[in-house]
């Protein structure tokens, strides 16, 4: 097995964009919302979120019941900048993240269309136990998200 160390630091972080036709108001309130997240989410990976946890700010944490156990996951909010970015390192309730990140960042190109870039980084992952889940996360699934995020924004925004 390759230690976490012996990887280049460019294979722990995978990242994709495109244009969504949609204002980026619209496309954050999908991502903030953690309720929205399984109408969209490319990996298949989230079973549903409770209502009323949009986050605001940094600190927020946010519950998550994944697809694989009904396992819930604490996503703790490490970046926010409302309409713009968005980034948090999830974990098991209770515990301390082990290291990886899923980051949103929106880029108006004019009020109908929106850059988006998805990055999920796990450059500071320390439990080796993952990495196998963290190297399975690909450009394909992130562009899957990303693409199933322009589908519901875009038909919302008709």
């Amino acid at each position: 097995m390759t230690s976490h160390e012996d990887l280049p630091a460019d294979t722990r972080v995978v990242r994709v964009s495109r244009e969504i036709a949609a204002g980026a108001a619209r496309i954050f309130e999908l991502i903030a919302d953690p309720a929205n997240q399984p109408r969209w989410d490319g990996n298949d990976n989230l079973a549903e979120a409770p209502a009323g946890q949009r986050v605001r700010a940094v600190g927020d944490v946010f519950t998550m019941t994944l697809t694989r156990n009904a396992a819930v996951r604490e996503n703790h909010v490490v970046e926010f900048e409302e309409g713009l970015r968005i980034a948090w390192r999830p974990a098991e309730p209770g515990r301390q993240p082990p290291g990886h990140l899923w980051r949103w960042e929106l880029e108006p190109v004019d009020a109908s269309s929106t850059r988006v870039t998805h990055t999920y980084d796990w450059t500071d992952l320390t439990d080796e136990r993952r990495y196998e889940r963290a190297r399975a996360t690909t450009p394909e699934k992130l562009q899957a998200s990303l693409d199933r995020l322009a589908t519901v924004a875009e038909r919302d925004n008709r």
